[in-house]
């Protein structure tokens, strides 16, 4: 009597990369939704990343490529990527020329379906959520690479690595759950213009790992005035005479408020001596900055003073990418200044802060405990996590 051994099928891994996804962050456009918007960020000098973002997730499954067979599109829309790291890949979608749009990702995204893919893992942000959300319904599960300026859905892992592990469960055949998570965006003109809209456009079935997908970001100002002016009483005593960097954030709005002083709700502003060098700045504005500032040999360090994400808990890598690793770097990890009241802290559920800068060494430098300004002459200590 023999027994006949049947292997098991290849899993099929659906892979979509926004190549502009993000673009405009660092040149402080505030995404990549709208005609124009990524060439004028090239115009400004900004990289696409999306593809960086995507390869580190990919590079997690490199210890299973012989059991996954990528299912993608051309060029930069993921073939790029999976080429460039030996996966067995196949074109299901062609785009027209170099210049993808939002209707090459729904396109895509039918041609996946079709060919039975076990999930759709995609690169982007709230805008590429949308998109893949119009046209894959119920009909498969989708799990997103964190590459975007705006990160509201809860169809995202933390970041790329983790998108990477969740999938890894899924190829070695662990148990994963799935759920209904919620896409959501927001108006970018109004958010240009410091304006949070957001909107629910759906849900999505995503792998439930909450070790590595995110939760849907907690919207809303703090509503604790008190508590908002001790804790901006007491960064004014800290950044004294410095030059500041002021990151984005309703929490930092409101220091800005006490200040006196104009500020981009959802951009980065600059202070010296208490008063406004500048508003909206982009990475390179910000570096240029910085540069004169350290040739001049003043005495006092440059001072960067950034809140969390509420709901997620990034500090960097979400809605502040003109805080770059360079920039990160001249500052230092002793001169940044975070600030959180407890609720705000209370609501991660003992979930570390994530630093994310796409930088690895970086991110682990920033890593461990970190105080946290909660109020006037009082402070926490709390973790701060690299990517998974």
């Amino acid at each position: 009597m023999s027994i006949e051994i049947v292997s098991q099928a290849k899993f099929k891994l659906g892979f979509i990369i926004n190549p502009i996804a993000g673009i405009g962050g660092s040149v402080a456009l505030k995404g990549s939704d709208g005609e124009g918007v990524a060439k004028r960020a090239i115009a400004l000098g900004a990289e696409a990343k999306a593809n960086e973002r995507a390869r580190v997730a990919l590079e997690i499954l490199l210890p299973y490529q012989k059991d996954i067979t990528v299912m993608t599109i051309n060029g930069d829309m993921g073939q790029n990527c999976a080429d460039s790291l030996g996966f067995d890949y196949q074109i299901v979608y062609q785009t027209a020329n170099d210049e993808t749009t939002a209707q090459d990702t729904e396109n895509a995204v039918d041609a996946l379906v079709k060919c039975g893919v076990d999930i759709i893992l995609f690169a982007g942000g709230d805008g590429t959520a949308r998109n893949i959300s119009h046209q894959v319904m119920d009909r498969c599960p989708v799990l997103g690479i964190p590459a975007g300026c705006k990160i509201h859905s809860g169809v995202y892992a933390v970041t790329p690595k983790a998108a990477g592990r969740v999938i890894e469960l899924m190829v070695t055949n662990q148990l994963v759950t799935l759920t209904e998570a919620d896409v959501m965006d927001i108006d970018e003109n109004l958010f240009r213009d410091g304006i949070v809209k957001a909107k629910r456009y759906g849900e999505m079935k995503i792998p439930s790992e909450l070790r590595y997908v995110q939760a849907v970001k907690s919207g809303g100002k703090e509503s604790d005035e008190l508590v908002l002016q001790d804790i901006a009483a007491q960064v004014i005593n800290e950044i004294e005479d410095s030059l500041c960097i002021i990151g984005s954030g309703s929490t930092t709005a409101f220091l800005m408020d006490e200040l006196g002083l104009d500020n981009t709700l959802l951009g980065v502003d600059l202070i010296e001596q208490q008063s406004l060098m500048a508003n909206d700045l982009t990475e390179p504005e910000l570096w240029q900055y910085i540069q004169r500032y350290q040739l001049e040999q003043n005495p006092a360090p440059i001072k960067l003073v950034i809140t969390l994400i509420g709901g997620q808990g990034h500090i960097f890598g979400r809605g502040n990418q003109q805080l770059s690793p360079r920039v990160i770097k001249a500052i230092g990890r002793e001169n940044i200044i975070i600030i959180a009241t407890k609720t705000k802290l209370s609501e991660l559920a003992s979930r570390p802060l994530i630093a994310d800068t796409s930088d690895p060494e970086l991110d682990q430098v920033l890593s461990g405990y970190m105080p946290i300004i909660t109020g006037y002459n009082d402070h926490v200590l709390y973790p701060v996590a690299s990517p998974n």
